[in-house]
């Protein structure tokens, strides 16, 4: 009995420590640029699922991979399924990953058929840079 409390005592903490850290590194700000800057291009494809919204974008550098905000915060945006499908032109303001051999971004906004949506409200410019 005493060593399945100690076994189970390690898993736990374990799990504590490893956790956040995971979320953190995920849907952290950290990798991208702190400048904001714009991305345009035509819809590959689209993904309501988890963690993020997921976005596959081709313009003339070649294909983008985009996160946006989770399901829950981009659906209270609007930003729902069937707003925005592949082959539609879509414009982004985000940041660029700090790795330029990556053609990676985190959007803020998403414009598509002539309507913005904010998927990140909370993230005023004055907090974007370096958030």
């Amino acid at each position: 009995m005493f060593k399945l409390k100690t076994v189970a005592l390690w898993v736990a903490t374990a799990i504590a420590f490893a956790g956040p850290g995971t979320v953190t590194a995920h849907h952290g700000w950290t990798w991208t640029e702190d400048q904001e800057s714009q991305l345009s291009g035509t819809i590959v494809s689209i993904s309501h699922g988890n963690p993020h919204v997921h976005l596959t974008l081709r313009n003339e550098q070649g294909l983008w991979e985009v996160d946006l905000a989770p399901p829950g915060p981009s659906a209270r945006a609007g930003f729902v399924e069937g707003v925005a499908k592949a082959g539609d032109r879509v414009t982004l303001t985000g940041h660029r990953s700090r790795d330029p051999s990556q053609q990676a971004f985190k959007a803020e906004t998403v414009t598509v058929n002539g309507k913005t949506y904010d998927v990140y409200p909370r993230r005023s410019k004055s907090t974007r840079a370096g958030s």
